[in-house]
């Protein structure tokens, strides 16, 4: 049963079952055999970001020195970005089905330790698309608002297999994640062979970037 924790911010408690999440975790895990998780950093200053990240798609989102941007190629290697994973595309079919097709999915990679500092996803053009969030591992806190920064917050416990839609009026909310819980799960055992410690979470969050046009 879904969940609205405020207009157009829709939690999916338990969307993708055992069978799902094990598919979805052995297609990232290639992903990230030919696209390496790279650790983005903070434009200007190159302070390192406490998560991971890879990607998927005809873009990907990027942080460095030189600032956000989504671009073609992945940051380190150079190539171009895998597609995105199957699962994941047909949970945007089946929670987004009158947007147009995700052109990015951001695939956040978090130990025990790491975190997400509240933020907007306003680097793409097209805010009409929501944004779609997909949790596999350890249970994580999330945290989120409204409009403002100083809006006030709440928070709900996201599990593995949950989902939750950005969109709507709540587009542009801000949101992040406070803690990881250090809770067994099948797969936050090991759910990414050698790429995330044992306890950690990955998250994918897939993303319209540019604005779509319709044919006539």
């Amino acid at each position: 049963m879904s969940v609205e924790l405020r207009p157009g911010l829709i939690h999916h408690p338990g969307f993708l079952d055992e069978a799902a999440r094990v598919r979805l975790a052995e297609e990232v895990a290639a992903i990230l055999a030919t696209a390496p998780p790279f650790t983005p950093r903070m434009p200007r200053t190159g302070k390192p970001f406490s998560v991971r990240m890879g990607g998927a798609g005809p873009l990907c989102w990027v942080s460095d020195e030189a600032g956000y941007r989504y671009q073609p190629h992945h940051p380190v290697t150079g190539e171009l970005w895998p597609p995105i994973p199957p699962t994941a595309l047909a949970a945007w079919d089946e929670l987004a089905p009158d947007a147009p097709p995700p052109e990015a999915c951001l695939i956040n990679l978090y130990g025990p330790e790491a975190r997400m500092g509240l933020h907007q996803d306003r680097d793409e053009e097209d805010f009409d698309a929501p944004v779609l969030s997909l949790s596999l591992g350890a249970p994580a806190l999330f945290r989120y608002g409204g409009l403002s920064r100083s809006d006030p917050t709440r928070s709900v416990r996201l599990m593995s297999g949950d989902a939750v839609v950005i969109g709507g009026p709540s587009r542009l909310a801000f949101h992040g994640i406070d803690r990881i819980y250090r809770e067994p799960d099948l797969l936050a055992q090991d759910p990414l062979p050698g790429l995330l410690p044992a306890g950690g979470r990955c998250n994918l969050t897939l993303r319209r970037v540019t604005r779509s046009h319709a044919v006539t």
